[in-house]
């Protein structure tokens, strides 16, 4: 595998140094990706760039993932109008933990000559003080060179709050990273986002001036939306790979819900399909777009990748409750989380357990303690009409009993008004 025209078709490159492809030609290359390792759980965000250190080490090539324990204790002026808070010590070493739990879904850290390693700066960044690292990494740039990055203009240019001393180092601090990667783990590449470029040049400049040798540098695009607004955020925020921060049913209709022409492109980024599969994949979803081929089989691949068969299966069930031809069943299959997680977004109301053992009318449940609808008689005529259901099933019954038997999970109620209209009753 030619892992530079494999990232070229797949719209992985942005920019790579001349001299890269041959170098990867000729031997088996090291090569490292930053991880910014400011929560204990990577994003939807972090994926394009494990995706590159998972294709790099398929090409038979060893992969290092950077915990940016140092800079993160710093900040990165690219891409930033402002500083970023800095973490502690204790902090940034449970988050490097978590975050490598994550990449071992990805990347092999276990065996073969090309296993992947996993490195922290802040490992040897500590050990230096302020006048050794002036004196063994300040002296070999200017700052006529460090003021020349787009990143560094950007903030003096008067965009967004200027840039610290702090964050002005920040090249230099990666460049370092680079430099010891090259002495310690013969390390001759390193790849990023575009907005990386700068830092990236500023390491293989740093080791060719200290270390007289060669070093190379490879970009890839910023993920981007069709319709301009950024990846990978929701209203709720950033959608992470941990299930305590996204559920695997919120992460699985994260990609569901892709528009066409976004699907098209991050199957290519995002999964390891060939281009044989994913061009027939592309064909069909053209010839029936409605289907959502493209967004089924990236939400599919990408849910078994992050979490599990058994999480997608579940997934897919909590899909049905709401979309599927059998929700009963469907219900059933979910555990009490997920089955909650597909009514976060819709009315909820709490009741006493107690009233529910000792039984309820509806109606008294629907108007009086819940105000789901404002009167018994409103509530009636809607029923007539089969226009309500219980637990997905329509009430022909307006003078039901609700008892406990009706729970679903022995906890909620399900109550539909219309077809789409839900609301949730919760006993606690």
């Amino acid at each position: 595998m030619n892992f530079i025209k494999e990232m070229e078709w797949r719209g992985m490159l942005h920019n790579v140094m001349p001299g890269t492809e041959e170098l990867l030609e000729k031997e088996q290359t090291t090569a490292y990706l930053g991880i910014d390792p400011t929560a204990d759980s990577l994003h939807i965000g972090h994926l394009a760039g494990v995706m590159l250190l998972r294709h790099f080490q398929r090409a038979g090539h060893r992969p290092i993932a950077l915990i940016g324990g140092a800079t993160g204790m710093i900040g990165d002026p690219s891409g930033k109008s402002q500083e970023r808070n800095l973490l502690d010590e204790d902090t940034l070493h449970y988050n490097q933990e978590a975050i490598k739990k994550q990449l071992s879904k990805f990347i092999n850290f276990e065996n073969g000559d090309n296993k992947a390693l996993l490195v922290n700066n802040y490992d040897w960044m500590k050990e230096f003080n302020f006048l050794s690292f002036l004196r063994n990494v300040g002296k070999h740039l200017t700052v006529n060179y460090m003021i020349a990055k787009d990143s560094v203009k950007k903030r003096m240019s008067g965009e967004g709050e200027g840039i610290s001393f702090t964050e002005f180092t920040y090249q230099l601090v990666q460049g370092y990273d680079f430099l010891h990667l090259y002495e310690n783990y013969q390390c001759k590449l390193q790849m990023g986002g575009s907005d990386q470029w700068g830092n990236i040049t500023t390491g293989t400049e740093l080791i060719r001036r200290k270390a007289r040798g060669e070093a190379y540098a490879f970009t890839m695009p910023l993920i981007t939306k069709a319709d301009g607004t950024k990846f990978g955020k929701t209203e709720k925020g950033n959608v992470w790979l941990s299930p305590e921060k996204t559920s695997p049913y919120h992460f699985f209709q994260f990609w569901i819900n892709v528009s066409d022409e976004d699907a098209e492109k991050y199957i290519k980024i995002f999964t390891m399909l060939s281009q044989n599969e994913i061009n027939d994949l592309v064909k069909e979803h053209k010839e029936a777009p409605h289907l959502r081929l493209l967004q089924k089989k990236l939400a599919h691949e990408l849910t078994i990748m992050v979490h599990s068969p058994e999480m997608l299966e579940m997934a897919m069930a909590a899909s049905d409750i709401l979309f599927g031809k059998n929700p009963i069943e469907s219900i059933n299959k979910v555990d009490a989380q997920t089955f909650l997680d597909v009514f976060s977004e819709f009315p909820q109301f709490e009741i006493s357990a107690e009233e529910i053992v000792n039984s309820i009318n509806l109606l008294d449940l629907l108007c009086e303690k819940t105000n789901i609808f404002p009167s018994k008689g409103e509530l009636r005529r809607i029923i007539k009409g089969g226009g309500v259901s219980l637990n997905q099933e329509k009430i022909t019954n307006s003078d039901l009993i609700i008892d406990s038997s009706f729970l679903l999970k022995n906890r909620f109620l399900l109550i539909r008004k219309g077809k789409k209209e839900y609301f949730l009753i919760k006993s606690v």
